[in-house]
């Protein structure tokens, strides 16, 4: 079996930062980039105009960034397996991790599988569909895109994420609507004064969003009361799903320690695990800020210390 100095689980912003730095380093890093479980690439392979990412006045499809990502990686001599992993063993170094084509023997692992973001099967919604045409998964992300400024703006959730997006949308949006299927909001208290008393934001309870129609984009919603059974036609620019985001961290149970929430644990301010040689970044450790340039930042921090501990232990030049 061969074996890699540095093995990069995942792709994306962190994954692709850690295997641009890992390789010039020399530290040779295998990437198994991902296949049947998303695309090469992450979160930003669905995504069209990114305009938030530094160095992109006029904005960037996310595709195209990511492709810029791994050509990067790939000059410097990163080697890519599109597969998943299914498995790692970390009770003996050096490490295994296994594929559903190849398995590798590791000396230090950079997981950097992502997030995904919660989404409703409402008809309309998905890939295809109006999905980031108009319906995405995160207000700071995509809020100040032209197509939603000055809009009619519905916001799918009531917990504190919901909240925020709602109040951070009253930025750009003429109107916010709250969509709860519920009485009261899970928020809390201080963010649910927030919502209640904020001038632009009107909660629509008891109410399901049932259907997004549109023609290149959104152009309305359905709506239903749960109570009376109403539907009403909306008119509408844009729908944010704020229901969570559900770590990629499933094949990692009781291999490396977990958040209750599925995140991995990592020592504050680095991206160690509780596994010697074993680091974390991007998504799949971070469930409060989930931006691409904070993927990216600690993807870097990543490779930076995999090189430090692999040379510690004599195992790099």
């Amino acid at each position: 079996m061969k074996r890699a100095p540095v093995v990069i689980i995942g792709s994306g912003p962190a994954g692709y930062t850690a295997a641009i730095y890992a390789s010039r380093a020399n530290l040779e890093p295998v990437m198994f980039e991902g296949f049947y479980s998303g695309p090469a690439g992450g979160q930003l392979m669905t995504t069209t105009d990114v305009e938030n990412y530094p160095g992109f006045p006029d904005g960037v499809l996310g595709p195209d960034l990511m492709q810029g990502f791994r050509k990067q990686a790939e000059r410097f001599g990163t080697q890519f397996f599109t597969d998943d992993v299914v498995e790692v063993d970390f009770d003996a170094h050096p490490y295994t991790v296994k594929g559903k084509k190849h398995s590798i023997s590791a000396d230090s692992v950079i997981i950097a599988t992502g997030a995904s973001a919660n989404r409703l099967e409402i008809p309309g919604s998905g890939d295809g569909e109006f999905w980031q045409k108009g319906v995405t998964a995160c207000a700071i992300c995509d809020g100040a895109a032209p197509i939603f400024r000055d809009g009619r703006l519905f916001v799918i959730g009531g917990g504190d994420s919901a909240c925020e997006e709602a109040i951070y949308l009253t930025k750009f949006g003429k109107e916010v609507f709250l969509v709860h299927r519920r009485d009261e909001l899970r928020a809390s208290k201080i963010m649910q004064q927030r919502v209640i008393n904020h001038p632009k934001v009107k909660i629509l309870w008891d109410t399901v969003l049932t259907k997004i129609d549109g023609d290149d984009v959104v152009k309305e919603v359905v709506i239903k009361n749960l109570k009376t059974e109403e539907e009403s036609v909306e008119k509408a620019n844009g729908v944010f799903f704020a229901i969570g985001h559900t770590p990629n961290t499933a094949f990692l149970k009781d291999k490396v320690k977990l958040h209750d929430n599925g995140y991995i644990a990592v020592e504050p301010g680095t991206t160690k695990t509780n596994i010697d040689l074993v680091f974390a970044c991007g998504d799949a450790q971070d469930h409060v800020y989930r931006q691409a340039v904070t993927a990216a930042g600690t993807g870097c921090m990543a490779a930076i210390e995999a090189e430090r501990a692999l040379s510690e232990k004599g195992l790099v030049e």
